[in-house]
């Protein structure tokens, strides 16, 4: 149940703030800023409370590093561990007197795809820190002029990452929230599909703000369990709308019946899924969902 994995999923939050707490035992080296939060998260795990915590629990982690020519450098990594985390990723953002605003973007979006790339679904706090520890110094020294990138230019990259989300539904039946998908989707511009029945499958892509605000309206409706199963994020330079459609797998959004069979009539076949998948070059995704190779 939802209950049992955010359960699960509070009490690996905890004992991994603790740990971070027994290592760094110092404020200056870690710090949690929103008590009240923890205090929540401890609250629900203790199961006092069913009311799940309204607020992420946000810490600084401090980071001294050596840099050439230079005796030492602070980073602080301002973090904050959504609800489902590690389902997914905890949201990082390294600052450092000595970085400019370019320096600090490449810093960030490259510590999110080494994340994303290697710890989907596991605690990575500590491996977070040991990357900005060996990692970050370089990026004072990066001379990004070269590549002519002005701070107008950083803003600009920064606004256009195109995100592709793999949403997984325990079912999907409600004509309503089919219809809210689809309608929803096409204001956004995002295309994919969505499978509805048993279990159901959302796919959309398109600019990373759109998907974002998909999802929040999505979870809103009410579901038995939900969640993004895999996400990713490709940051395009310049990000201009041929860009986007480039990136994109599926032309528009809709809905994708495979025939379906069981009593209800509402199991999905799921080797038809499998081939549709394959046709777009995401046969991969499918083994993140049902944990099987696909046939």
């Amino acid at each position: 149940t939802t209950e049992m994995a955010n359960q699960e999923e509070a009490e690996i939050q905890i004992s991994e703030l603790d740990l971070l707490s027994s290592m760094f035992p110092y404020e200056e080296e870690f710090a949690v800023t929103d008590q009240l939060a923890l205090a929540e998260l401890k609250h629900y795990v203790e199961n006092e409370s069913a009311e799940v915590p309204s607020s992420k629990v946000q810490f600084i982690l401090n980071v001294k590093t050596e840099v050439p020519h230079a005796s030492m450098v602070e980073f602080s990594m301002a973090c904050a561990l959504p609800f489902k985390y590690p389902t997914v990723l905890p949201e990082i953002t390294v600052r450092s007197s000595l970085l400019s605003r370019t320096q600090q973007i490449l810093l960030n979006s490259d510590l999110k795809t080494y994340l994303m790339q290697n710890f989907s679904g596991e605690p990575c706090m500590l491996s977070a820190r040991e990357w900005v520890k060996d990692h970050a110094a370089a990026y004072i020294d990066k001379d990004l002029s070269s590549s002519s990138m002005t701070a107008s230019d950083a803003t600009q990259s920064e606004v256009t990452t195109f995100t592709r989300l793999w949403i997984y539904s325990h079912h999907i039946y409600n004509k309503q929230k089919r219809k809210n998908i689809i309608d929803w989707a096409k204001e956004l511009s995002l295309s994919g599909f969505c499978m509805p029945g048993k279990p159901g499958v959302v796919c959309v892509e398109g600019l990373q703000s759109n998907c974002e605000e998909f999802w929040s309206r999505v979870r809103r409706l009410t579901w038995k369990r939900i969640l993004i199963r895999h996400r990713e994020d490709v940051s395009l330079e310049g990000g201009g709308h041929a860009e986007i459609q480039k990136q994109r797998k599926f032309p528009t959004l809709e809905e994708k019946c495979f025939d379906a069979h069981g009593a209800r009539g509402n199991h999905m076949d799921l080797g038809q899924l499998y081939h549709f998948l394959e046709e777009k070059g995401c046969a991969d995704i499918f083994q993140m969902y049902f944990g099987v190779e696909g046939h």
